[in-house]
């Protein structure tokens, strides 16, 4: 009876050692580069996303990825930005042969904003049809009420008849929202106003400039917006370019590469995706941007850093490591 006894306390202890070690440590800094665990000990998968912050939450949607397969979109949600916890597949690939969105096509760069007039969860993202690799060029709109889904996909169109590859969304202080989108084979980035319920876009379209740029981050300081692209070289890494703007819809001016640091000139190796605002800080954004892994895309990294200023200037400058405390406390 004492052996039996004895062995169980030992399983027992065992077990919670076990336990313990399946517990992964929790992240209180930014790691740019490095393997990014959620809180149960899995890699990431959120590729060419953005953040939605919600209720005092953050919301992280990215691609799914296989080694090279686009598995459909991906939640996480945080309180602190450092710890992402799964919440499962905002929007899967559809099981009928016939949907735009099953399997054998693409869906990237989705981004989601909250509609305060419909109460709808809104995702924007690149579609590419089943079995055309890169023809179709399309925007992919899907909704849910629910902010980590499941979304519905509604509809996919080219924004008043253009290509609609590498984009992003922005909402402007006065509820308008706006897709900035890449055309006529990636060399000319545009942006199209979107109508209030968030789902299609308006006549309101401008060709913002023609320099064959693609993957589209943008913020607004001081009443100024700012935007960050990246050129197009495929999967290889090449340098950004920085844009200023006193109106969406431009003209807009360039500022040169607002990159520093190892690398500045490749972006770190790795491209732009979007930037965060983190509330409750004064000027305190974070460009993120992916490390691609062509080889297999699954892992590909992560790269957050902090954006400072300089003459009111954006500037991104690499760190190996930081936290939030970077704009104070």
């Amino acid at each position: 009876m004492r052996f039996l006894l004895f062995s169980s306390l030992l399983c027992l202890t065992t077990l919670r050692v076990v336990q313990a070690q399946d517990v992964p440590k929790r992240q209180t800094s930014f790691k740019p580069g490095e393997v990014w665990l959620d809180t149960k000990g899995e890699v990431i998968n959120a590729h060419g996303g953005g953040l939605l912050f919600d209720k005092g939450t953050y919301y992280w949607f990215g691609e799914k990825r296989g080694k090279s397969a686009s598995e459909g979109v991906n939640v996480y949600s945080s309180k602190d930005l450092y710890n992402w916890k799964m919440e499962g597949l905002a929007l899967a690939k559809s099981t009928d042969t016939t949907s735009e969105i099953a399997t054998h096509g693409l869906m990237e760069r989705p981004k989601v904003i909250y509609n305060p007039r419909t109460k709808q969860y809104v995702m924007w993202f690149h579609l590419e049809l089943p079995g055309q690799g890169y023809k179709a060029a399309r925007a992919g709109v899907a909704v849910s009420k629910n902010v980590t889904g499941p979304y519905t996909y509604v509809k996919s169109f080219r924004p008043n008849g253009h290509m609609s590859r590498d984009m992003t969304l922005f909402v402007d202080d006065d509820g308008s929202a706006y897709e900035i989108y890449s055309a006529r084979e990636n060399y000319d980035l545009r942006i199209v106003k979107l109508t209030d319920d968030y789902l299609s876009a308006t006549s309101q379209d401008t060709l913002l400039f023609s320099d064959h740029r693609e993957a589209p981050a943008v913020f607004k300081k001081d009443g100024k917006y700012f935007l960050i692209t990246s050129g197009c070289t495929g999967w290889a890494p090449n340098r950004a370019s920085l844009h200023v703007a006193d109106s969406l819809f431009g003209p807009w001016q360039p500022l040169g590469d607002p990159m520093k640091g190892p690398m500045a000139d490749k972006t770190f190796d790795g491209q732009s995706t979007y930037i965060q605002p983190v509330p409750g800080k004064k000027n305190a954004f974070i460009f993120i941007a992916d490390r691609w892994n062509p080889k297999d895309l699954k892992d590909s990294r992560y790269l957050w850093l902090p954006i400072s200023f300089d003459a009111n200037q954006p500037v991104v400058q690499w760190t190996d490591a930081w936290k939030l405390d970077v704009w104070g406390k």
